[in-house]
């Protein structure tokens, strides 16, 4: 009786060690140690423990963190959380220098570094008491070198001493993603990041559409969520310097554990386990309500505010009933009946009707109808229309695609119906019939292509004989097109045209005479039109010849817009336009000549700019703003030049500045100051953010443009490419930066110092970022800076951010910076000639 009480015992004892993990005995893994299936490292103060394991009832193995000392399991980490184990015969060693899993084929499923690395240094993998796992160099005892950790790469735990940020070595995001449901670690749908641009917490739906803000930080506290700034709880810091920004916290009494997870619900929560708890506390949640959560129920789902589930729409059912168990809605509902366009019939039975509050979010178009009935039609005469809703009121709603974020709630105000389209079994039917038949014409229309295409053959070999004499046609309808460009020319020369102008028109033997038959001696540089050359009338006066080559197949729209313009223009800050051109092969324009270029050929030049004194410089700027005034204030058009910049500004022989190069410029009528344009044209680093991102245009655009320009003289440097990668992505940005740390002074060129008049430059920066700033409607127009140019002491506005800067710096007076990097250019119709005109 006694042996077989031992034996009892001891067979107890073995299936326990079976299904218990086995400690290492320690914190560490070393060369030529691992972690095998039933094995653990726990951290040194007994916190946390790291091995395998297997998420809820699933199947596979994951390597992972979870709190030692806590039931039920908390898993806080997963390393190949998106490449299960099929098999817990696996390995997490130290190999070559790095930290390995490998499966039961030796196979690699995951490591921590993905980039090369020295195979004879000696590492160690130790898994701290904050839950930090960390790879490092002990090559030197006294001095481990950092390789890698699991902070830097969390998945949906964020825990005291984390971060969440952005890694701008490595432009690499630390990000909560969820897991796919509570069985399966693979990321999921929602996830949790910093905006740098705002400095705030934002929650996304497939890592695109954002749902959630915490509003900006703003040193104390999160704008729209307090309870992330419970002072007495936790201590949240944001950290912003050259290598990284992130948000990390702690928590003032070390006794609590607490960790915020980016829930499968789509919301985040930080959770709290108290002495004497049994689980853990949900102290708070954001969003706080589930429906509030984007896509919650997947597409065809109805979020119950109620009850605070999810549902299908009438007609449809779970995709996967397996997933929606493990609370994973993500796949949302589906239909057995599709709706097959050409066979679907206005009527009640190809219908289903909920009564719900929420529509859905995307897709949504709204027309004017006058009745129900109405709006019914107008979704059934439309093809991709999947559902629609009517206010009673005369507004119709449509949605396209699937449908999102439909909710239903407890109460009955504002209730809305919402009707979706379904496949009546009569038109499945006549669906069949349709295919069927579309069967039957496509076997006619293949058997016809090939007919055709056989004459087709015999009559293209018959021809094959005269493609000579085609090619000679295709010619003489090039030259058509020019023909019609001389008829635009006598248009223009015609005195009763409405479109005649008060220039001169010159014939090309003139010109060429003028050119030496465009020699190259002549040219003075090479723009988007086509070349530039210097000639000489009769009576040695000089002119530039602008020219559209026939080869360049554009800009006749942009010539005739600069001849009809230019024309009507007559002030002394703007070039002057002599004559034109047309003929079958050239369009050309004839200008004053320029003698001292153009003025980014002096100020970008390393000795050519030693020229140009501040006093010069600031006549140069004065001479713009008053040409651009004249453009928009006081001619008898009101003109928006639309590519103002250094290489568009010529200089006379007394370095007196000319606007140049009005192909782009627009006429706005009377009183109107804006417009927009589908067609985006322009040059990088001068475009206004409003234009160069959404085709609107306006005086307050030209402003933008001379902004930069003046940071340009006053520089000596190039808006765009030029800044090192940790100081600035542009001038703007530059200058930007030096403004908020009030060193602007360092943004004046080294040879200006002397010869500068330094509250006159300092006028001059403050003026270039009010015309820079982002909302055109905090920009000054042109004649209010002139009034500030020629001002005394006068006190100027306070700029506010300038567009297009990426901050890399953190700075006390001035919110975090965008980090979007606009890259929207097509100069293909713009021309810069880097020599005289």
């Amino acid at each position: 009786m006694k042996n077989s009480s031992s034996i009892l015992i001891l067979v107890h004892f073995l299936c326990f060690s079976l299904i218990t993990n086995l400690s290492l005995g320690g914190d560490t893994i070393s060369v030529n140690e691992s972690v095998s299936s039933g094995q653990t490292i726990i951290s040194s103060g007994g916190n946390f423990e790291l091995g395998f394991f297997r998420p809820g009832d699933s199947r596979s193995y994951y390597i992972g963190i979870w709190y030692k000392k806590l039931y039920p399991q908390a898993v806080v980490w997963v390393a190949n959380r998106d490449k299960p184990l099929d098999s817990a015969d696996a390995n997490l060693i130290i190999s070559q220098g790095n930290l390995v899993l490998l499966d039961r084929l030796q196979n690699s499923i995951w490591s921590a570094l993905t980039e090369n690395i020295n195979p004879n240094i000696s590492v160690a993998a130790v898994l701290r008491d904050d839950g930090n796992f960390i790879l490092s160099d002990v090559s030197k005892a006294s001095m481990p070198l950092l390789l890698w950790q699991s902070f830097d790469h969390p998945t949906h735990t964020f825990l005291p001493g984390a971060k969440i940020g952005y890694d701008k070595r490595t432009q690499r995001k630390q990000v909560l993603v969820s897991w796919k449901n509570s069985s399966d670690p693979a990321p999921g749908m929602y996830s949790l990041e910093m905006d740098p641009k705002n400095a705030q917490y934002v929650i996304k739906w497939n890592r695109t559409t954002e749902y959630w803000a915490s509003g900006s930080w703003d040193g104390q506290r999160f704008g729209l969520v307090p309870e992330m700034s419970l002072n007495y709880i936790y201590n949240y810091s944001y950290i912003d310097n050259e290598n990284e920004s992130y948000f990390t916290y702690s928590l003032y009494n070390s006794t609590i554990t607490s960790r915020l997870i980016m829930d499968v619900s789509g919301q985040i929560k930080q959770l709290s386990w108290l002495d004497g708890s049994i689980d853990w506390n949900l102290f708070w949640t954001q969003p706080r309500e589930s429906c509030q959560v984007y896509a919650i129920c997947g597409a065809f789902g109805v979020c119950d505010e109620a009850n605070a589930t999810c549902n299908c729409l009438s007609g449809f059912k779970q995709r996967s009933d397996a997933e929606w168990n493990s609370n994973d809605y993500s796949s949302g509902c589906v239909t057995d009946e599709k709706v097959q366009c050409d066979a679907i019939t206005e009527d009640k039975d190809s219908l289903w009707i909920t009564s719900i509050v929420r529509v859905p979010a995307s897709h949504n178009t709204n027309i004017t109808v006058g009745t129900a009935s109405q709006c019914r039609s107008a979704c059934f005469n439309d093809c991709s229309c999947t559902a629609y809703t009517y206010d009673g009121s005369g507004t119709c709603s449509i949605w396209t695609g699937d449908l999102f974020n439909l909710e239903q709630l407890s109460t009955t105000e504002s209730k809305r119906t919402i009707f979706v389209k379904r496949g009546s079994p009569e038109a499945q039917t006549k669906a069949k019939k349709s295919m069927k038949l579309k069967a039957i014409l496509s076997s006619i229309s293949v058997l016809m292509f090939l007919l055709i295409g056989s004459i087709s053959y015999i009559y293209y070999k018959r021809r094959i004989a005269k493609r000579a004499d085609r090619s000679k046609g295709i010619q003489g309808a090039h030259k058509s097109h020019w023909h019609k460009a001389e008829g635009e020319a006598k248009v223009l020369m015609n005195e009763n045209s409405d479109e005649a102008i008060d220039v001169p028109y010159f014939h090309l033997e003139t010109i060429l005479e003028a050119t030496d038959n465009f020699s190259n001696a002549n040219k003075l540089g090479q723009g988007g039109f086509g070349p530039v050359y210097k000639g000489i009338f009769p009576g040695e006066k000089e002119i530039a010849v602008k020219t559209l080559s026939s080869q360049s197949g554009q800009g006749i729209d942009e010539f005739k817009n600069e001849v009809t313009l230019i024309a009507k223009l007559q002030h002394r800050n703007l070039v002057r336009l002599l004559g034109y051109c047309i003929n079958a092969t050239e369009q050309i324009l004839l200008y004053e000549y320029m003698p001292n270029k153009s003025l980014d050929t002096f100020i970008f030049d390393g000795t050519l700019c030693q020229l140009l004194d501040w006093k010069k410089r600031y006549d140069i700027i004065l001479g713009i703003a008053r040409g651009l005034s004249y453009l928009h204030h006081d001619s008898r058009l009101r003109i928006i030049h639309r590519d103002l910049k250094t290489s568009n500004i010529l200089l006379d022989e007394e370095m007196n500045p000319k606007i140049s190069d009005f192909g782009l410029a627009r006429i706005v009528e009377g009183k109107v100051t804006e417009a927009n344009t589908k067609k985006v044209v322009g040059t990088y680093g001068y475009m206004s953010p409003e234009y160069a991102l959404d085709g609107l245009f306006s005086i307050k655009s030209d402003v933008f443009s001379f902004g930069v320009v003046v940071l340009e003289i006053i520089s000596g440097r190039r808006n765009t490419g030029f800044y090192q990668s940790e100081e600035a992505l542009n001038l703007l940005g530059y200058a930007w930066k030096l403004w908020t740390e009030k060193t602007e002074i360092q943004l004046i060129e080294k040879s200006l110092l002397e010869s500068c008049n330094k509250s006159e430059a300092l006028k001059c920066i403050n003026i270039a970022l009010l015309c820079v700033q982002e909302d055109p409607n905090h920009r000054p127009n042109m004649s209010d800076v002139i009034l500030m140019l020629g001002g005394e002491g006068t006190n100027l506005p306070t700029p506010n951010r300038p567009a297009f800067v990426i901050r890399t710096h953190a700075s006390s007076t001035s919110s975090s910076s965008s980090d979007k990097k606009y890259i929207v250019s097509n100069n293909q119709v713009t021309i810069t000639v880097e020599e005289g005109r």
